[in-house]
Parts: structure tokens; C-alpha cells; sequence
């Protein structure tokens, strides 16, 4: 598994439907070694602090394998690295295999798999489709967030060693179904809230689905207080 490439961007005000909107998802790749810290990577930032960024949040990672699948999708072949809006290009990192609460050592970071991503309009933007954001959830390649356990120094190059994986093993892909596609799946949404480093964010959806169907939580799965969310 290797990191191909970083990519950053501070946020910017565009013109969106006869007005602006202001967004970090133009990520361009740098070329020097940069500094991976608790909130976010040194020159990268997010418009939308309600629901991007945080510590659960800090980076988002994308596998350059899906490139070739959007290639092919949209008829599109000018893709460079950052296209999905991503922090980090991998490579070797599918989302059917990559787990939610795996730990990697990335240069000289150390960084938690916590969720998928959700996709909002402003990846359409960037795309230039409006209805991009359904077909790529739909697509079941969200790519993931990165928690930062240990801050570090990342560049192009490094390799990303997985040093854990949570026992439950449930990959991006099964968690981001489960939430969507799957909702009537309450013992998949149980298995879910055993993993200690699934996101506040969803954790509360699936507490919440549990909750209207009449299903007890385990202890320890309750969000702490205040972190509990009105969707991923």
C-alpha cells in the first residue's frame, strides 16, 4: 500500500447557481514532505466545519484504483490526483478492503480508519455533475476518513504500513451499504457500533436506528455526550 500522492487546499469562494459557495475540494498535490496534524494537513482546510474536518475528519484518503473505474463511468481521461477531492491518492487501498478502525503508519504518522465519506453537492461541483454525489455513494467507493493518532511528517512515496485492524473486520464498502442500502439490517448495524473507532457521526445514526426499532444498545456503545450527530 503506498501513498501517491498529498493534496491539499485552503477554501475558496466559487460561483454555484448564481451565487458563490465556498469549498475546500480543489486539491492540488504538493511536492515537499508536509506536516500531518490532529485537525488537518499543514495548507489544507475546510469551508464547512459543521460537517467536515474535526479530529474524526482529518484527512480523507482515496484509492487511485477507482480511478480507472470513473475513467470508464463518465468517458472522462483527464483525471490528475486530488479529482475526488481527496488528501491522500493510494494506492493498493480498496474500499471492499480496507476496515474501519485499521491503523496505518504513514511516514512518520500513525492515522485510524473512522468512516466513509459521505459525498455532498459540492463534490457534483467539482465534478461538474449535479448528480454525481448519488452515483458515487451508489458505487460503493466512498474512499475514507483518517483519524491522526500520532501527528507526523507524509509525502508522496511513503508506504502505509497497517500496524491494526479492530476485530469486528468491517470494511468501508459493508459500513457504507449497511447505513444507506441496508437499513433494515439491525444486527449489522449492532456489529457496527462495536467498533471503537467508528465516528461519533455514525455511530449515532446506527444508535438511532436501533433505537426506533426497539433494540437495547450494548453497553458502550452510547456516543459520548455531545458528539452524537444528525447524520454521518
Amino acid at each position: 500500500m503506498k501513498l501517491l500522492s498529498v493534496n491539499v487546499s485552503l477554501p475558496k469562494e466559487i460561483p454555484y447557481m448564481n451565487k458563490t459557495t465556498t469549498t475546500g475540494i480543489f486539491k492540488e498535490p504538493v511536492t515537499s514532505r508536509v506536516m500531518l496534524r490532529t485537525l488537518s494537513l499543514d495548507g489544507d482546510g475546510q469551508a464547512d466545519l459543521k460537517n467536515h474536518g474535526g479530529i474524526y475528519k482529518a484527512a480523507y484518503a482515496y484509492s487511485f484504483e477507482n480511478y480507472d473505474y470513473w475513467k470508464r463511468e463518465l468517458g472522462q481521461a483527464d483525471f490528475t490526483f486530488g479529482q475526488f477531492g481527496e488528501n491522500f491518492t493510494v494506492e493498493g487501498m480498496l474500499d471492499d478492503d480496507i476496515c474501519i478502525g485499521d491503523q496505518f503508519r504513514v511516514g512518520s504518522a500513525l492515522v485510524e480508519v473512522t468512516q466513509p465519506r459521505v459525498p455532498c453537492f459540492k463534490l457534483g461541483i467539482k465534478m461538474g455533475m449535479a448528480q454525481f454525489p448519488k452515483v458515487f455513494l451508489a458505487s460503493g467507493r466512498p474512499g475514507f476518513y483518517l483519524r491522526v493518532v500520532e501527528e507526523g511528517e507524509v509525502g508522496a512515496g511513503d508506504v502505509l504500513a497497517r500496524v491494526k485492524t479492530d476485530p469486528e473486520r468491517m470494511t468501508v464498502q459493508e459500513v457504507c451499504h449497511l447505513l444507506y442500502f441496508d437499513q433494515k439490517n439491525l444486527e449489522g448495524a449492532k456489529k457496527a457500533l462495536r467498533i471503537q473507532a467508528l465516528s461519533p457521526g455514525w455511530r449515532g445514526s446506527f444508535e438511532e436506528r436501533l433505537t426506533k426499532a426497539g433494540v437495547p444498545l450494548e453497553h458502550g456503545d452510547e456516543a459520548k455526550e455531545g458528539e452524537k450527530c444528525c447524520g454521518p
